[in-house]
């Protein structure tokens, strides 16, 4: 056996294995999962994702919260969009869908969603962010105002504090009680001056919110902070007090941190929220449906059972029709069963009931290459030939139509991923991506393992097989 043939055989046992301790479900060490360095920071997992369809989740459809009638800027819907979809992949959760629903509306959906009612308000949220002078005596949390750049200050000279009472605040100077929607702070600073947003907790286990401002919006922090030293500082999102802050001593450098009543899906909300930016259109929920696993459990179980079942028959033909190479041929196609899955947990890609039947159609095209390989052999066997050179000649003249084949078949799953994507049809994608996945492989799988398979068999046992034509289905 030639040194390279052993490194082929090597290299064949070595990825088989990785794929087999992939596909298996054992606990693996934290730094395996965190091999997978593709995938985000804290959500680095080697595990079978499944879709909406498989695993149940949410289906909200939001439309723009504007008057009948409204024109809307179509760029201020994509930008919508946008920031929608950051906030949901932001979220953790198995390949989301969001897109566009003519000119008005969003679609988003959310596969094993923990907590749907956290996460419709986190995405649809419009997260207007502002920083608002309160003056001397701060608003309790969970007050409605209103806010103006450039606007009144309150605790200036020339103002006089208000003193929050309940849902109103009184005015010292006329002791008439006004709505507090009618209040209007003055805005110091927009949520456009953050650069970064975090999650932590404090001393005393409270979940807080870090921030880090810009350089323009860092040095109108420290203006404003060293001149309005006592004072206090609303922190207001969508024109609701969340937290108001006494400045306590000029904070140079941009760095502050956002304090409140936080639990940490709150927290957590407000933090994604503020990363990704403020909506241009406000939302409302149109639609909500909630869509339960039973019948994607139901649907895993019969494609289970239909790809086993699949798989078995194309196991049998190949042993029985072609032999000896046809049990060759299904030793690759078990090496490349295990390659596809274990592709799928790591990269990772989501299955859904179309990206199943991809993966069975795939299965079932795997050992397409095989047969074009071995009645090439048979041809060259019946004229004669050797059994190396028929071999030989059977995988050489066989490789261009291996070829062609294979190249047409990612061409269509290209243009069907590029359709699934630009119209919204994720069951489209997920057939597109499993069928190229699958394809990709068969290449290694017929082409590079089951070669190496054929040659070192014919090579270890060459004069008797020779003597049994019939083992090589001639």
């Amino acid at each position: 056996m030639r040194k390279s043939e052993i490194w082929q055989l090597a290299l064949i046992g070595v990825v088989a294995l990785v794929a087999v301790y992939v596909v298996i479900d054992v606990q693996r060490p934290g730094w395996v999962n965190n091999l997978a360095f593709w995938q985000p920071e804290g959500r680095r997992e080697i595990a079978l994702r499944l879709g909406l369809d498989l695993q149940g989740g949410l289906q909200v459809l939001l439309a723009a919260d504007v008057p009948d009638g409204q024109e809307l800027d179509p760029t201020s819907m994509e930008t919508a969009r946008r920031i929608v979809e950051s906030r949901v992949n932001s979220l953790g959760l198995t390949e989301p869908l969001v897109q566009a629903q003519g000119d008005r509306r969003i679609i988003v959906e959310l596969p094993g969603i923990d907590n749907p009612d956290q996460a419709v308000e986190t995405i649809k949220g419009t997260a207007l962010l502002e920083f608002a002078n309160a003056g001397t005596l701060p608003l309790a949390p969970g007050t409605l105002v209103t806010t103006s750049l450039g606007g009144p200050s309150l605790g200036q000279s020339g103002a006089t504090p208000d003193i929050v009472t309940g849902d109103t605040v009184t005015d010292t100077t006329t002791s008439d009680v006004v709505p507090v929607e009618t209040r209007t702070l003055e805005t110091v600073l927009t949520g456009a001056s953050l650069e970064n947003v975090g999650l932590n907790i404090d001393d005393q286990n409270n979940y807080i919110v870090p921030f880090e401002l810009d350089s323009e919006g860092a040095q109108i922090f420290a203006e404003y902070t060293a001149s309005h030293v006592g004072q206090y500082l609303c922190i207001v999102l969508d024109k609701e007090v969340i937290s108001c802050p006494r400045v306590d001593s000029a904070i140079p450098g941009g760095e502050a941190m956002i304090r409140g009543d936080f639990s940490y899906d709150t927290a957590r909300q407000l933090a994604i929220q503020l990363q990704y930016g403020a909506l241009p259109v406000p939302l409302k929920v149109e639609s909500f449906n909630r869509i339960g696993a039973t019948l994607g459990a139901e649907s895993v179980d019969k494609s289970v059972r239909a790809g086993a079942i699949g798989l078995g028959v194309v196991f049998l033909f190949m042993l029985i029709y072609y032999r000896l190479p046809g049990a060759l041929a299904d030793l690759g196609l078990i090496i490349y069963v295990l390659l596809n899955i274990a592709l799928y947990k790591l990269a990772p890609i989501t299955l859904t009931l179309p990206g199943i039947a991809g993966f069975i159609l795939s299965a079932g095209m795997a050992v397409d290459a095989n047969i074009l390989i071995f009645e090439r052999m048979k041809e060259e066997l019946r004229r004669g030939r050797g059994l190396f050179t028929a071999i030989e000649i059977g995988f050489s003249r066989a490789w261009p139509s291996i070829r062609d084949a294979q190249i047409s078949t990612l061409i269509i799953c290209a243009i069907l991923f590029v359709f699934g994507t630009n119209l919204g049809a994720s069951i489209v994608k997920g057939f597109a991506m499993t069928l190229a996945v699958g394809t990709v492989i068969n290449i290694f799988t017929a082409v590079f393992a089951t070669r190496t398979f054929v040659r070192q068999v014919a090579a270890s046992a060459e004069t008797w097989i020779a003597e049994r034509k019939w083992l090589l289905g001639v």
